[in-house]
């Protein structure tokens, strides 16, 4: 039986499927030596490489939670410096779940699992991430109430969400889906600039215990707390719900 070829890869924990679509675009994926196209099928035999290097079996599946630094990039193309992959210099290939712009910190998910990326990131699940974000001058409830309920950027309306004060020039909030810098661009649309952001929270798990630059496992319970959580999330490509 053949498979389309972004969910090959990402079945091999490469990278997940919107990825494998860059590294196709970008002609670094060829199948049998040939370079390879979007609507290319992988049959049983074929011989798939990224950058000349072969796509092995997938190994047993990894979840892991990072407290990322400010200065890092969460891209899996290491010829990027302070890539997110030559920092966590893990022993077997993972990549992110999602993203933080390389000046935020904090919480992200890495994994060899392609299968429940689109389950998180997927805005429609709803999935919740807290960020907690200081900004360049005092704050006040009219700029708190304009980031509640929506602010215009990237030719759209950001959708309500839940914003709490958390002093002078400090609030905390949480967001269902996650446009390209979206708090930051929310930020600058009402004449502030974001000094820090950190995302404290992703759907029920946290980074209380994990110290910046460094990572852990899920637990079992964890573990079967987030597969109960993905239970009715679909897969389906649709608007990212990890962005910040």
């Amino acid at each position: 039986m053949d498979t389309s070829l972004n969910k090959y890869i990402s079945e091999t924990g490469f990278c997940s499927r919107r990825e494998a679509d860059r590294f196709i675009e970008e002609c670094r994926v060829t199948i049998n030596g040939k370079d390879a196209d979007k609507g290319n099928r992988v049959k049983n035999g074929d011989v798939v490489k990224i950058d000349g290097e072969n796509l092995k079996r997938k190994d047993a599946p990894v979840y892991i939670m990072l407290n990322k630094p400010k200065g890092i990039t969460c891209t899996t193309d290491t010829n990027e410096k302070a890539n997110i992959i030559d920092f966590i210099k893990y022993k077997s290939r993972i990549f992110p779940i999602g993203r933080l712009d390389k000046l935020s910190e904090g919480l992200i998910f890495m994994t060899n699992d392609g299968d429940i990326v689109n389950k998180i990131l997927r805005a429609g699940n709803g999935h919740e991430k807290e960020y907690m974000v200081t900004t360049d001058k005092k704050i006040d409830y009219d700029f708190i109430n304009k980031m509640r309920n929506g602010v215009k950027i990237m030719n759209t309306t950001t959708k309500p969400c839940f914003v709490k004060l958390e002093g002078d020039a400090r609030f905390r909030i949480i967001l269902k889906q996650g446009l390209n810098r979206q708090i930051r661009r929310m930020c600058e649309t009402l004449g502030f600039k974001v000094t820090s952001l950190k995302r404290v929270r992703i759907m029920n798990f946290t980074i209380k215990g994990i110290e910046p630059g460094k990572w852990r496992y899920f637990t079992t319970a964890e573990l079967e707390l987030l597969n109960n959580l993905l239970a009715n999330s679909s897969k389906t490509d649709g608007e990212d719900g990890m962005g910040e």
